[in-house]
């Protein structure tokens, strides 16, 4: 019963992630031609991609111990079915997991391969979505005093609206977690 909880709850709260790390189409996008796909590199160089990916996943790295902490600590404590004790004890099991989902977390966000494999996943995502002409003017876009800004706040923008994201929809999933393990408790 309480792996499920912790499962749910886990899975609950990657769903809060900024929207690169949310679910993406299963099936690859078409391959972009020569000349799209420089253009795209060369926008996605303009965004210095590498360089707020890797400021993102830091600031991710820094507050999943906080929101895995708040997630399933609210979890827990709306849990009608743990006593005093109980819900103790599970608050010291998350204590005890949390260095271990952490690390495992830096883990995946330090692999050198991750953001090379983010960009060529990337190039189609902007080739089927813009044309090589519009990719050429947000590359202009993003190489001005404005578009460099942009850049710069970005991640902690991003970081910010995951700290209002978690703090409106902690309160939903603990109501909808209930729910589940209510329905998985009757017989």
């Amino acid at each position: 019963m309480k792996k499920i909880l912790v499962s749910l709850t886990a899975a609950a709260a990657f769903a809060v992630l900024p929207s690169f790390a949310q679910a993406a189409p299963a099936t690859p996008a078409a391959v972009a031609d020569a000349q799209t796909t420089a253009a795209v590199k060369a926008l996605l160089d303009a965004m210095d991609v590498r360089k707020v990916m890797l400021a993102q996943f830091a600031e991710m790295e820094k507050s999943f111990p906080a929101m895995m902490r708040a997630q399933l600590s609210a979890v827990i404590q709306n849990d009608p079915n743990l006593g005093a004790e109980q819900k103790k004890e599970a608050l010291a099991k998350v204590e005890q997991i949390l260095p271990g989902a952490a690390q495992a977390m830096s883990k995946v966000f330090r692999d050198p391969t991750l953001i090379d494999e983010m960009i060529s996943e990337m190039v189609p995502l902007y080739a089927n979505n813009y044309t090589t002409a519009e990719i050429k003017e947000l590359t202009a876009f993003y190489r001005t005093p404005l578009g460099r800004k942009m850049l710069a706040v970005t991640p902690r923008v991003t970081t910010e609206s995951m700290a209002i994201g978690q703090r409106v929809v902690t309160p939903r999933l603990g109501a909808l977690m209930q729910d589940i393990m209510q329905g998985v408790q009757k017989p």
